[in-house]
């Protein structure tokens, strides 16, 4: 990544942790630095699988689509029949 890239996103954090510290106490009187992201609850990793077999289906089809048209010789009759 240049530096022309780097720019926007480093001033993005700065001026993120800047509001984070001048942004109010919680009201439980935690501090906002530290951030609880709690557990990962059971459906969350099965959404999360769902989405990557989905993903690998979806990719696992179009490699062998690709693949067979690839495989096909170029002078071969039109398997549609058009």
């Amino acid at each position: 990544m240049n530096e022309m890239m780097m720019m926007p996103t480093a001033v993005t954090h700065q001026m993120y942790a800047m509001l984070r510290r001048l942004s109010p106490h919680q009201p439980d009187g935690a501090e906002t630095d530290v951030r609880d992201r709690g557990a990962v609850s059971l459906e969350q990793v099965l959404w999360f699988v769902a989405a990557g077999v989905s993903v690998a289906l979806i990719a696992s089809i179009l490699w062998n689509k690709i693949r067979d048209e690839a495989n096909t010789p170029v002078n071969s009759p039109d398997p549609l029949g058009g």
